[in-house]
């Protein structure tokens, strides 16, 4: 990307140009949520000053333009993951519901006491409960793939657990604590083979690069709107056709039905029967607008941008004293996690904050892997399209002033 077009793309976001402490905003942590381009905002602020109407339910003008715009973002997510099909694609909360989802309307009506579900030692916590939930109230077993002491998961590991009682495995496609890069495809193409259901937790993959659904070969994929420079509050979950149709609502409400009466409902066709109530509407128009802009520039040059700054930033960070970086697979994106001896995460994010440099502590909503590696937590700078080099520099200066505050 050259200087320019970073510019430009630095102009986009007004979030960024502010002072804070007095010191210009660097902000470093877009796993937890990413600035809004000027262009979402706009989206949502039409939404709501213009076409500030339900959806699905009504024939004046408000409301069909509502609708016509809230329904056009379907394609467009399917267009920007490569999906098969508009039907496949569910609009929810977030990628936490969505997985809450996979969990209570598939794993829940299909597995029997004794069955597997395969999760890996970097999961975030949304990875987690849910299958948990399902173990309670199916008698499932809940096995755990563990981590390389460098934060890399293999794929070897993964596939020796597969046994003939698995039935599912759930996966990052990126680790929010670690940035570590699974094999998703061959993870995938190893679950097809012996009729195991993948479910990958995108929320830290779309961000990072260009996701192709057909390539990856998953059943399941789910994200967020807010990591991906939209709106919070809203998510999308894509699943196999065939799989969605068989199974049950997991939501109760208006618009998943197609008749109700006292004694019995029908449900609607995809993907509304997984749509129950008034959706944030204005989020997902706003969505929309966030991979219309994110398009423009193209997810490969994003790609291109992000590894050079993790590897900028990696070697860096290796210069300051007493700093240890906690997750050094191979293949990472977006994220460095680490801890230094002078001081504890909260503290270092604390005196960060005091020079305008907005990083994130403690655990990651993943505690398991805090555990995992012996830490109570870490400091994680994250990486976003709008990030520089000159950023980093002021992170690492940040740094070395907080092993002189501690001298």
């Amino acid at each position: 990307m050259t200087p320019e077009a970073l510019d430009q793309i630095r102009a986009d976001f007004p979030a960024l140009h502010q002072r804070v402490h007095d010191r210009p905003l660097v902000y470093l942590d877009s796993a937890a949520t990413a600035l809004k381009p000027q262009v979402v905002i706009d989206a949502v602020t039409e939404t709501y000053s213009v076409d500030c109407a339900n959806i699905h339910r009504a024939v004046h003008t408000l409301s069909q333009r509502a609708t016509e715009r809230y329904e056009a973002v379907r394609e467009r997510v399917r267009r920007f993951i490569g999906a098969p099909a508009q039907e496949e694609i569910i609009f929810v909360r977030g990628a936490t519901e969505a997985l809450n989802l996979v969990a209570q309307s598939y794993a829940r009506s299909t597995l029997s006491a004794g069955d597997e579900i395969l999760i890996t030692e970097i999961e975030h916590h949304a990875n987690i409960v849910p299958w948990q939930l399902v173990r309670q109230q199916t008698g499932a077993l809940l096995k755990v793939v563990p981590a390389q002491d460098d934060g890399d998961v293999l794929l070897d590991d993964i596939v020796s657990r597969f046994g003939e009682r698995t039935k599912i495995v759930a996966f990052p496609q990126v680790s929010n604590s670690l940035g570590t890069v699974l094999p998703v495809k061959e993870i995938c193409a190893a679950a097809r083979e012996r009729g195991v259901i993948s479910v990958v937790d995108g929320a830290q993959g779309v961000v990072h690069g260009p996701v192709d659904i057909s390539e990856l070969g998953c059943d399941f994929y789910a994200f967020s709107g807010h990591k991906l420079y939209a709106p919070s509050g809203v998510g999308v979950l894509w699943g196999r056709r065939e799989i969605l149709e068989a199974m049950p609502p997991w939501q109760g409400g208006g618009d998943m039905i197609r008749t109700v009466t006292f004694e019995e409902t029908t449900y609607n066709d995809l993907p509304h029967k997984f749509e129950a109530g008034t959706p944030h509407i204005a989020g997902v128009i706003g969505l929309g607008a966030a991979i219309d802009y994110l398009e423009g520039i193209g997810m490969e040059a994003v790609a291109d941008h992000e590894a050079d700054l993790l590897a900028y930033g990696t070697q860096e960070l290796e210069g300051v004293e007493g700093l240890r970086i906690i997750g050094r697979a191979p293949k990472k994106a977006g994220v460095l996690s680490f801890v230094m001896d002078a001081a504890h995460p909260n503290d270092i994010g604390t005196l960060l904050d005091a020079r305008g440099v907005a990083i994130r502590t403690g655990h990651h909503c993943a505690q398991t892997v805090m555990r995992r590696f012996g830490v109570p937590a870490t400091a994680r700078a994250s990486l976003g399209l709008y990030n520089n080099r000159a950023e980093l520099d002021e992170l690492v200066a940040a740094l070395h002033g907080v092993n002189r505050i501690f001298a």
